[in-house]
């Protein structure tokens, strides 16, 4: 499922929450930009976007011109099914009442937020705490997700999952849901990832996933999520596609992150009660945007907390050498969803790059789009090697190894820290730990005897 570049038009939904002049979204069509043809309009419950230069349109699935629904007609039906069900169990006292004891007895909530004092001390700057997803079972927070659709795939009656997965995690998340409530699941992951991130394919089986290789393309999760979609198209009755970020057409981008905004609502919560005020700001790595989205959310409002996502510099600047989007991408529509993508002059998606494999995909989440535009986040990039140096640093000083997804947000605060007041606090995320990447660890550090 290709892309190119997408024109911008006139008589675009832009949701009056969020305006934004800084692009457009692509005019609704008849067919999926991702199939070759204009964007496919939204699902039935969006409001119908009108042909005007000056009025502002409110539609759900819009941050600013981003996101929307770009998809073939056969998937239609299964997302006006997902985004009924959703709303659905919003208001439902008992679906919120299961979500909320499977995450604390099952996953593990509330994840503790730990004050990195040796690593404070270290850098002689402000405090740095760290939100501690890695202490979920899984050891990510993509379980937070997961819980959340696998109780929407029994009140939709479905019995099979498929998902993508990059660095492995949100496979695995996804493969204990299943385990948990009964469900077939198949999981595609790109073979370059799998050579990658070994233990967590075999884990994914272990708890009773078919993985299936994706060995087209760059072999990296941008090819996972296409033959995942693809599987979709085929089995959509049976079939309910469990995606792991903050991606895709809507709903996705909105209920994955509704499912994460747990992790800001604690941090939050935390944060008052060591230090008595809110954070100075707020790092995250950011691939899709799951994670970072996660515990922005709950600080949008709070506009003297910074919140800073942080992307994979890779080896380089150069096209195909990295996976930072707002360092080189356009706009354009990938895998269901109008956001920056990195892409050649002919619109052709690009090839990118990061150690770390839950980064290396070239499109960001819609949302994190919109908060690049109105300045609310900021975005910035860590190389493949200052997220190795930041891994083993953190390790040293604290005992924590953390993914090396999340290693990147840590590289960011390396660099800041010695540069703020002392009187500043840090809250760093770190969404997963690092026992996937050893092998990765131990090929690019040296370290003694």
């Amino acid at each position: 499922m290709a892309t190119a570049s997408i024109t911008k038009k006139r008589g675009t939904g832009i949701p009056a929450a969020h305006p934004s002049k800084t692009a457009k979204a692509p005019s609704l069509g008849k067919r999926s930009a991702s199939q070759g043809g204009a964007p496919r309009a939204t699902p039935a419950s969006l409001k119908k976007a009108k042909s005007t230069h000056t009025k502002v349109v409110s539609m759900p699935g819009r941050f600013g011109p981003w996101g929307g629904c770009y998809v073939p007609e056969t998937l239609m039906a299964a997302l006006e099914e997902l985004e009924r069900e959703y709303e659905k169990a919003k208001r439902d006292p008992s679906f919120k009442a299961r979500l909320n004891e499977l995450l604390k007895s099952f996953a593990g909530r509330p994840t503790p937020l730990f004050f990195a004092r040796r690593l404070t001390e270290k850098l002689a700057g402000a405090k740095i705490y760290l939100k501690r997803e890695d202490l979920l079972h899984t050891g990510a927070h993509k379980i937070n997700n997961c819980l959340g659709q696998a109780l929407l795939v029994k009140r939709m009656g479905k019995r099979r999952v498929v998902a993508e997965t990059g660095a492995g995690q949100h496979g695995v998340a996804t493969a204990t849901v299943c385990a948990l409530m009964g469900f077939d699941c198949v999981v595609y992951m790109g073979t370059e990832d799998m050579r990658r991130q070994e233990l967590n394919v075999f884990r994914m089986r272990l708890l009773g996933a078919e993985v299936c290789g994706v060995d087209s393309g760059s072999r990296t999760l941008k090819d996972a999520i296409n033959e995942a979609m693809r599987d979709w198209v085929t089995n959509v009755r049976t079939t309910h596609y469990l995606l792991g970020s903050v991606l895709g057409a809507h709903p996705y981008p909105t209920m994955v992150r509704d499912f994460h905004t747990v992790i800001g609502r604690e941090a939050r919560a935390q944060i008052l009660k060591a230090e008595g005020k809110l954070p100075t700001a707020i790092l995250a790595c950011v691939g899709g945007g799951s994670n970072s989205i996660g515990i922005f959310h709950e600080f949008i409002p709070d506009k003297k907390v910074q919140l800073i996502g942080v992307e994979a510099g890779g080896r380089g600047q150069s096209l195909g050498d990295h996976a930072a989007r707002f360092q080189g991408g356009k706009p354009g529509v990938l895998q269901g969803t109008y956001s920056y993508v990195l892409q050649d002059e002919a619109g052709q998606i690009a090839r990118t790059h990061s150690v770390s494999a839950g980064l290396d995909y070239p499109s960001i989440g819609p949302e994190h789009a919109w908060l690049a535009d109105t300045k609310r986040a900021e975005y910035v990039a860590a190389s493949d090697r200052e997220a190795l140096e930041a891994c083993k640093l953190l390790a040293e000083t604290e005992g924590i190894i953390p993914a090396l997804e999340s290693s990147h947000a840590v590289a960011e605060a390396i660099k800041r820290v010695p540069r703020m007041k002392k009187s500043d606090v840090l809250v760093v995320n770190i969404s997963g730990r690092g026992d996937k990447d050893i092998g990765i660890l131990r090929e690019n550090l040296q370290l003694g005897s």
